[in-house]
């Protein structure tokens, strides 16, 4: 996801992602520990979207 689809949703859609994105974070960091987790890389794209998200949301909040 790039952050022109980002900004093309709306709030109530940044946030249901944003949860999904955390939960999945969540997710990922258990499997890590226990040495389950296939795709590695999927750590730092969580974790980048998640950032994505929530500078969106910040720039929306400072431009209201």
């Amino acid at each position: 996801m790039d952050v022109q689809d980002i900004r093309a949703k709306s709030e109530d859609e940044l946030k249901e992602s944003l949860t999904d994105l955390k939960k999945e974070q969540f997710n990922l960091r258990f499997q890590r520990v226990t040495g389950q987790v296939e795709n590695t890389a999927r750590i730092r794209q969580v974790r980048r979207e998640i950032a994505r998200i929530k500078t969106v949301m910040g720039e929306r909040t400072k431009g209201a």
